[in-house]
């Protein structure tokens, strides 16, 4: 018989029986019994949805931004706090483009980042992300309004009080018709004006109501909308200017008194606040087409 043809030799029983009563062999182990059964292995949290993961996460931005605004209230005036707040933010979001202000406000927002201390310091930052991450969750409200009248920081002398956003919501819808379209089919865009603007609720209801108008015809609100405010309290019409900034509307908001020094062609712009998207291709282009018809109808 060939070799590869040969079969394997078998074990011997009894070489097999042989290591079996080893004295030296270790005893093979075998689980006990169990009476109850295992318990069920848990669920893996990362096959859960991206909703649910992010719902998991998710901190209560209001509840957030007050425990963080509470801490500041220790060594400094809850009024105060709140103007620095405010100012720094807006200077900030100013200063990302336009940069005819740019020096002065630098000054300004430097001017009043020193009066805290370093760990004071650090949550500033906090109270704007809370701040971005609320109008991200539900763009359709005022938040800082909201915040500023829950801290009692309204001058209730001179009748500082802001309508809640609900009958915002409401007026808005009984003013803007279904025309709104057949205005920026006709000029391009749409303006919202407040000349009492506040924080920036009735702006803020009208910015949404157009933009629902102007989905069902696949348009773009950002592109076809502008909002132009004016109010006489510096620190409401900046927490107005904020607001809008992060909605990513184009608009403006001037300072001042609107039946002594109301919105003019002729202003400088030392009190105005242009927001970011003001800067944008779009609106850039269109005001240079305005600039050109103005000239064109003056030579006529």
């Amino acid at each position: 018989m060939r070799f590869w043809k040969k079969k394997p030799k078998r074990q011997t029983t009894a070489k097999s029986k042989t290591n079996t009563a080893s004295p030296k062999q270790v005893p093979k182990w075998e689980p006990k019994s169990r009476s109850t059964p295992l318990p069920k292995p848990k669920p893996d949290m990362s096959k859960k949805s991206t909703t649910t993961q992010k719902e998991f996460k998710r901190q209560d931005a209001r509840k957030e931004f007050l425990r963080v605004f509470k801490q500041l209230t220790s060594c400094h005036r809850a009024w105060d706090i709140w103007r620095d707040f405010i100012i720094m933010f807006a200077c900030a979001i100013s200063n990302s483009l336009d940069k005819s202000h740019y020096d002065e406000r630098e000054k300004r927002y430097l001017r009043i980042i020193k009066k805290y201390n370093k760990q004071e310091q650090n949550l500033f930052p906090e109270l704007t992300a809370h701040t971005v991450m609320a109008l991200e969750e539900n763009p359709e409200q005022d938040f800082l309004g909201g915040i500023f009248m829950e801290l009692n920081l309204g001058n209730g002398s001179n009748g500082q009080f802001f309508t809640p956003y609900h009958v915002c919501d409401l007026m808005a819808k009984m003013a803007m018709t279904e025309s709104v379209v057949q205005e920026i089919n006709e000029k391009g865009y749409i303006t919202i004006c407040d000349s009492c603007c506040g924080a920036g609720a009735t702006l803020i209801a009208g910015i949404h109501e157009a933009r629902r108008q102007l989905e069902k015809e696949n348009l773009n609100y950002q592109n076809h909308v502008l909002v132009v405010g004016q109010d006489i309290d510096e620190i409401v019409a900046l927490m107005c200017y904020i607001q809008l900034s992060l909605l990513g509307v184009a608009a403006y908001i001037k300072i001042g008194n609107t039946f002594t020094d109301p919105i003019d062609p002729n202003d400088t712009t030392e009190n105005y606040w242009f927001m970011p998207i003001y800067f944008s291709d779009v609106w850039v282009t269109r005001r240079l087409v305005h600039k050109m018809d103005d000239l064109l109808k003056g030579e006529k």
